[in-house]
Order: structure tokens, then sequence, then C-alpha cells
């Protein structure tokens, strides 16, 4: 978990550097080696480690926007996530999709810019394994401001009406976008939205992995068992913008200071040096997830941009041929006329 969050956190600082290249002093979307916008999820790490340790290759993850924390911990390609991130050829969408469009079917991740989109793709995957008889298991990721959206809460009720091996973890960072949490919505525990669908709600109060590790042992166990879904709340920490160039000014000034006191990693950490793990292992864990990172963002940067003729392939189908009608020279087999 902590090789896996030290990656995370990393990633994410040198992607705002890369992004930011060219888009100050006057923020321009459009400049930059990565268009577009970025969501980047610092302070988030340990919701996406705790759960993901649980789970295999075959089960399936869905994540939203702000979606690499969870991506790295799923196993989806580095190098291939952060090609596509800079909008390569070689990338995961081989360059359409950008940050909030990622899809890796090696590891069966995939995520949205829509909220709570990835709700329902998690049900049927769930639905899917138990029809086949399998014991796999569906994750959906979402964010504390999907939590009324309509896709989430019918999702929670076919989980529930079909007892389906899934579980939905609701990564409560306090804000919906620029909208604190209180304005969103008068359920101050997200979990208990479980209590109207009849499976069990459990919220992890506090920004660590080991506690949320364990939550999800339960949750993802009782999945995998066939015994239904759980909706999982953590609370987590957002250290930058709801987006890249996003000015904060609704927050409170010393927010971002006081949360980078409760860092996951740092807590994660006091965690192994009380376990006994010396600081020069954890230094290598570091200095490896930094390498690891390093070589991803080279690797983009070296490969190709699509070829503007390639946009419309593989967005629609190529139509089938028009049956000839009955008839004709051509339904009759006939010759060129």
């Amino acid at each position: 978990m902590f090789s896996d969050m030290v990656t995370a956190r990393y990633y994410e600082e040198r992607l705002q550097e890369e992004y930011l290249e060219g888009k100050q002093p006057a923020f321009d979307i459009s400049a930059g080696p990565i268009p577009g916008e970025l969501h980047l999820a610092a302070g988030h790490e340990a919701a996406a480690a705790g759960v993901c340790q649980h789970l295999r290759d075959d089960d399936t993850v869905t994540a939203p926007h702000r979606p690499h924390h969870v991506a790295i911990a799923k196993g989806v390609d580095l190098d291939r996530m952060t090609a596509e991130i800079f909008g390569r050829r070689t990338g995961l969408c081989k360059g359409k999709g950008g940050h909030m469009h990622l899809f890796d079917p090696d590891v069966n991740f995939a995520c949205s810019g829509i909220i709570a989109q990835g709700c329902p793709p998690a049900v049927g995957a769930a639905m899917a394994a138990k029809k086949r008889g399998t014991d796999g298991v569906a994750v959906a990721y979402l964010g504390e401001g999907a939590i009324d959206q309509g896709g989430f809460l019918e999702s929670l009720n076919l989980a529930s009406v079909h007892d389906l091996p899934v579980v939905f973890v609701v990564e409560d960072n306090d804000w919906a976008i620029s909208m604190p949490k209180e304005r969103v919505t008068d359920v101050k525990n997200g979990a208990q939205r479980a209590d109207g669908f009849d499976m069990p709600g459990v919220r992890v109060d506090y920004n660590d992995a080991v506690a949320v590790y364990e939550a999800a042992a339960e949750a993802v166990g009782r999945a995998r068992a066939g015994n239904g879904p759980t909706l999982l709340e953590v609370q987590v920490h957002r250290h930058m913008g709801h987006f890249m160039g996003d000015a904060e000014a609704y927050r409170p000034d010393d927010e971002v200071e006081r949360l980078k006191r409760l860092d996951p990693i740092d807590r994660l950490a006091d965690r192994l040096r009380a376990e006994g793990v010396d600081e020069e292992r954890l230094g290598e864990l570091r200095a490896a997830a930094e390498r690891r990172v390093e070589d991803a963002i080279a690797f983009a940067k070296e490969q190709p941009e699509p070829d503007p003729e390639e946009a419309y392939d593989d967005v629609f189908a190529d139509p089938p041929e028009p049956a000839a009608k009955p008839g004709t020279a051509a339904a009759d087999g006939g010759g060129d006329e």
C-alpha cells in the first residue's frame, strides 16, 4: 500500500508540473504538453490503496473524474496511462480519451468524467460475474457530491435487489467541486445511504490506509463470498484544487496546510516504522516510485501524437452493408447492374 500511495502522490505532483507548463502566468487550458482539464487526487491515496489490495486483475473497478490513484492501485499500465494523459497515440485510448476517460481491459479498469457514471457499469460487471458463477467482484468509486445522483441510487437498488458482488466506495473530501458538503446534502455520513437499500453501510472517519484496508477486507470478502453489496465511505482530504487552475477562493486560507498535517502517507509511514520498517527501506520505496513515474513521463513524451485523420476511428462502428431488395439483380446474384 505504501508503494502504491507514494507512486500516486509523486505522479500527481509531476503531472501538475507538466500540466502547468505553458499555462502560466495567464492560464490557458489549451496550452502546454497536457491539454484540457486535469483533476488530481493528492490526499486521496488511502481510499485507493486500502481497497484495491483486496482485488484481482479480473475484478472490475470504475473510477470518477479524479482517477489516477485508483488506476495505479488497480495495476493499470502506467506508461500507457501517461501516454493517454499526454494525448499520445500509444495511450490506453490512442490519445483520444484523456485523463478522465481511461480504459485498461487487461485489469478491468475504466473511469468517466460524468458524475456517478461508473456505478451502473460496476453493477453490470457484478451481475455478469454472478451469472457466470465466478467469485469476481466489482468496485465503483465516486465522490460525496455524487451520492444524490440518480445513477448512484438506482445502482444501489439494483445491486441490493439482485444481491450483487459490488462495493461502492465514496471518497468524501468535503467539497463537491466548490460547494461544501453540508450544502449538497443533509446526510453527514454518506454510508447511511445504504440504510434505504438493505445493505451494510460503513464509514472510515479518518484518512488512514490501514483502516480502509480493514473495512474493505470485510466488504470485498462479503461480495466475493456471494453475500451481496456494501457501501463504504472514506474520509479523504483534497490537497489540490478541484481542477488544475482552480483559484480555490472558496476554501478557508489555512485548510490545505491543516489537511496536509493529516497526510495518509505520513500516517502509514509512521505505522510501518512502528512495525519495524527502517528509513532506508522507506527511502528505497519512495525512490523506486519516483523512478517509475519519471520513466512513464519520459515514455509518454517520446510517443507520437495521433494522426488527425484517425479522429473518427474507433468511435463509430462501420454500418452494415444494406441488404439487397428481393427481385433485384444483386439479390439474384446478377452482374454489375
